[in-house]
């Protein structure tokens, strides 16, 4: 059994989970002068440190991916919210930069 708190996404596996329909929250914990370069629709922005005091914007009983740059920071905010209530937690893997290879390709790379 593994010691993972949380899941890993690629950001296509991430798209096609809410195509699906599933409900899932996405949290980008970037900050403001980075989402001002390239962000993704639909998401809450809050910077990392900003988190354990804005736990409550999120719904801990619905599923959240977590986003960043490069999938660092999203990766211990993912663990942070699994040992901090949260049901379902997944890492965007490869984080915003993934997202701009893969799945919106007009996003600006930094």
């Amino acid at each position: 059994m593994s010691n993972r708190a949380f899941l890993d996404l690629t950001p296509g596996e991430f798209v096609n989970k809410r195509e699906s329909g599933e409900l899932w929250q996405l949290l980008d914990v970037r900050e403001p002068w980075e989402i001002e370069i390239a962000s993704v629709k639909d998401c809450l922005a809050i910077p990392m440190a900003e988190v354990p005091r804005r736990i409550g914007e999120l719904d801990l009983k619905a599923p959240i991916a977590v986003l960043c740059h490069s999938g660092f920071r999203s990766a211990s905010i993912a663990v942070w919210l699994s040992e901090n209530g949260a049901d379902t937690v997944a890492n965007i893997s490869g984080g915003i930069d993934a997202w701009a290879m893969t799945v919106d390709k007009t996003l600006s790379r930094y």
